[in-house]
């Protein structure tokens, strides 16, 4: 059986301080600056607290900074208290962070938003979150992704259908073929009797008729959600009459108030602790109801090819 903790070990170890080879220009790629800048190399980080907590704890991992060990898993800004070379933490939107790459000497992104522009972690990260550090240090990976409804309807036999439908060994297996590390099952399982290849072909060539089902719209941002089509074929194949329905949203900050208007029944976009902070800043009556994956925070450039290279091209402080 593969387990969870086998794939994020797996994942983590290929990551690690690999070069990007992918979205470099032949002109910037393997490049070392032959002089320290007059200014500082500009880093962009996602712009919401949970995010940009978990890019600061990966600058930290990267030795670019020092962090106040009391802020654990997602510290801010005020808790950086050194910078170890001349770089600047810039927060910016999350979904803007892909488009905007070629501004920052580096930038990390999430994998909700580096698949759609074909970045791998593995082949194209400078370091990879490793979540494996959450998930052993005994408590509950807070950076577990999951699916949301309001509070009233937590118990809602047919969100629990949905929910096991999710977390089965088909669509375990179709994310990880379909994703590659970019995204991990957060739930245990075991291949299926079909090849990688084959669920790839039945999945990404699946259509469903809405035609007499229960629809739930589900909330959802970025591009990478054909997982959930995966979720519709083991619902169909199983003779449950629900149709899900994806609803985008171009930013996270949307789909939780959404959800708690009424507006769509459940969403599926955001970490534990991402929920926790909005329903303590926000009041959502919001409840997690299921695991669902984890997206390893990368940090990407296009200038430079390793952290080392990077430090080098800052200086030390």
């Amino acid at each position: 059986m593969k387990t969870l903790k086998t794939i994020i070990k797996a994942v983590s170890a290929a990551a690690i301080a690999l070069s990007l080879t992918a979205c470099g220009s032949s002109s910037s790629q393997g490049s070392t600056p032959s002089a320290k800048p007059s200014e500082p190399i500009k880093i962009g980080i996602p712009d919401d607290a949970t995010n940009g907590g978990r890019a600061i704890k990966l600058l930290e991992k990267a030795g670019l900074i020092k962090v106040d060990p009391a802020a654990g898993w997602v510290p801010e800004m005020k808790d950086v208290t050194e910078y170890l070379y001349n770089v600047e933490i810039v927060p910016t939107t999350a979904n803007t962070l892909p488009s905007t790459l070629d501004d920052f000497g580096a930038s990390t992104i999430n994998g909700t938003y580096a698949i759609p522009i074909g970045l791998v972690p593995s082949r194209d990260g400078l370091i990879v979150e490793d979540q494996a550090e959450a998930t052993n240090s005994g408590e509950k990976n807070p950076f577990i992704n999951i699916i949301v409804a309001r509070t009233t309807d937590k118990d809602n036999p047919l969100y629990k259908t949905i929910v096991d439908a999710y977390n089965t060994d088909y669509v375990a297996q179709y994310v990880l073929a379909k994703f590659l590390e970019a995204s991990i099952p957060a739930w245990e399982w075991k291949p299926t009797d079909l090849t990688d290849e084959e669920i790839l072909d039945e999945v990404d060539h699946y259509e469903s008729d809405e035609a007499g089902k229960t629809v739930v719209k589900v909330g959802v941002c970025g591009a990478s959600n054909d997982s959930w089509r995966a979720v519709q074929k083991i619902l169909d194949d199983n003779g449950e009459n629900i149709y899900i329905e994806l609803v985008r949203f171009d930013a996270y900050t949307l789909p939780n108030e959404a959800l708690n208007s009424g507006e769509i029944d459940l969403n599926s976009f955001q970490h534990y602790a991402y929920l926790e902070k909005e329903i303590a800043t926000q009041g959502y009556e919001l409840t997690p109801i299921g695991d669902t994956s984890m997206a390893p925070l990368t940090l990407y450039s296009k200038k430079y090819s390793s952290v080392d290279e990077l430090k080098e091209a800052a200086g030390q402080k």
